[in-house]
């Protein structure tokens, strides 16, 4: 079953590399925390949209892997070509930017990743505003009767994560 913590762990990994980002340190290998924390991001959604269409996760870090079970199962979500493009790069921070003592990411790579991942975020509703698809009261209406009734009552986060996992079924009028 689909645990939407995987999703609210995603958007404060990206907080916290945008903390990073913002803030000055004498040591450039402070950036591979901002890259690690990247990584954690876009995999945890991967992760989390997978696990929404009832798929077993493997205990993977491996971007390219999970993007194309996402693909292969048909998860409810929107993948951007630049999290596609630079798949192979994110996996490779996740091992690099802890234990390579020599790795220091890029800052324009970092600058890039940081603009495009939260673009991923925002487009699949991973945020603290509603999105878009929920502003509509009978969509909203829907997407609530798919909750048991102690899950009705939560933020607009957790709305819009409830939003992937039961995308299919509210746009079929199920």
């Amino acid at each position: 079953m689909c645990d939407i913590r995987l999703f609210r762990s995603a958007k404060m990994d990206y907080e916290t590399a945008v903390m990073i980002w913002r803030n000055p340190y004498n040591d450039e290998m402070i950036l591979n925390n901002a890259a690690y924390h990247l990584q954690q991001a876009v995999e945890k959604i991967l992760k989390g949209a997978l696990e929404c269409v009832g798929v077993t996760v493997p205990n993977t870090h491996k971007i390219p892997k999970l993007i194309k079970m996402i693909s292969d199962n048909g998860a409810n979500l929107i993948l951007t070509d630049w999290v596609d493009d630079h798949s192979e790069m994110l996996s490779e921070w996740e091992a690099q930017s802890r234990y390579d003592m020599d790795f220091l990411v890029e800052k324009r790579k970092l600058g890039a990743a940081l603009e495009e991942i939260g673009k991923f975020l925002h487009v699949n509703g991973i945020q603290e505003e509603l999105r878009e698809e929920l502003s509509d009261a009978e969509v909203r209406e829907r997407l609530l009767k798919c909750l048991p009734e102690n899950k009705r009552e939560c933020s607009n986060l957790e709305l819009n994560c409830y939003y992937i996992m039961f995308r299919k079924k509210i746009c079929s009028g199920g």
